[in-house]
């Protein structure tokens, strides 16, 4: 049996020490706040998870947290420390830097500490109906049996636009989750379901697997009264839809705050950018991002993606510098 010394032995447990260390110091941690488990934001979150350690050679991991929704993300801020990443509208930001809306009676000056970082997929409005039409109106909705979901954006957008077109007291809404929709639709119990995610949204594509469907596409005029951005949903993205179908988005935030130190801000950008063609390989959605959705950011960006942008010659509205 062979023996060491005891001043060897000190020596390797030291150097062991010391490298276990410096790994420590060298791996940067990140809490990504993104939605609820199941959805499709939640799935994006591990794939952007998985992206940045890749990207950066594990040097940055991404924690990612369950989420009751974007305006708990936007609260979070108040008690985070640290290297917070969240997901949110930025319209959510606006309000919480006037203090309005829900942050009205919650008002807290470290929302102004708030910072962008980069655009995800948008939230898109699905209206899927049962039906081989492929593409159907807004109108052709009258008389049916829609299920909208309670308490959601998408719930709350999709009465707002069955109201504007005046067709709430002309359909009959059903009184459950959205969750159910897919099913339901399969089974008959209703006639159509709206769901508000990015696309190629998976319960759509689940659905027109399963059976056929139809997506309302909005008029150049339905599109502006809703107020809302523009989105075209390519023809072919789900089975049985061959026409391209206009509806409408809301775009979505990955935001920090100026706790981030700039190189990690730098770093996280940089690496979303550079490994979103290789997410979009895996999952089509993120080949909806473009440079120019930048400008949907609300607020001032952080100085570390600010930097990758210039290096980048990505434009960035002046709005947006510090």
């Amino acid at each position: 049996m062979r023996h060491f010394s005891p001043t060897l032995l000190a020596t390797v447990a030291a150097v062991t020490m010391t490298t276990l260390a410096f790994q420590a110091q060298a791996e940067t941690r990140v809490t990504y706040k993104s939605a609820s488990a199941g959805t499709a934001y939640y799935q994006m979150g591990v794939e952007l998870s998985e992206a940045i350690r890749r990207g950066t050679d594990d040097e940055i991991v991404l924690t990612l947290e369950e989420s009751q929704g974007s305006v708990q993300n936007v609260m979070e801020v108040m008690a985070r420390q640290g290297n917070y990443v969240f997901t949110t509208p930025p319209g959510l930001v606006e309000q919480a830097l006037a203090g309005e809306g829900p942050f009205a009676e919650r008002q807290s000056p470290r929302f102004q500490e708030i910072r962008g970082l980069f655009p995800i997929p948008a939230i898109t409005m699905h209206f899927v109906a049962a039906g081989d039409e492929g593409v159907i109106s807004m109108q052709d909705l009258e008389g049916k049996h829609i299920l909208i979901g309670r308490g959601t954006f998408g719930a709350r957008e999709a009465e707002r636009y069955l109201e504007l077109f005046d067709l709430l007291d002309k359909v009959d809404i059903a009184d459950a989750s959205i969750g159910s929709g897919p099913d339901a639709l399969q089974n008959g119990q209703v006639d159509a379901f709206v769901t508000a995610s990015s696309f190629p949204t998976p319960n759509v594509i689940e659905t027109a697997a399963s059976m056929s469907i139809s997506l309302v596409s909005m008029s150049d005029e339905e599109i502006e009264q809703t107020g809302s951005t523009r989105q075209t949903i390519p023809a072919g993205t789900y089975s049985g839809v061959d026409e391209d179908v206009e509806t409408t988005s809301l775009p979505v935030i990955a935001y920090t705050t100026s706790n981030m130190d700039d190189e990690t801000a730098y770093q996280l950008t940089k690496t979303f950018w550079e490994r979103r063609e290789a997410m979009e390989a895996e999952s089509a959605w993120w080949g909806s991002i473009e440079p120019d959705m930048v400008g949907n950011i609300t607020g001032t960006l952080h100085p570390g993606a600010l930097r990758y942008y210039d290096e980048a010659d990505i434009e960035v509205p002046d709005a947006l510098r510090e």
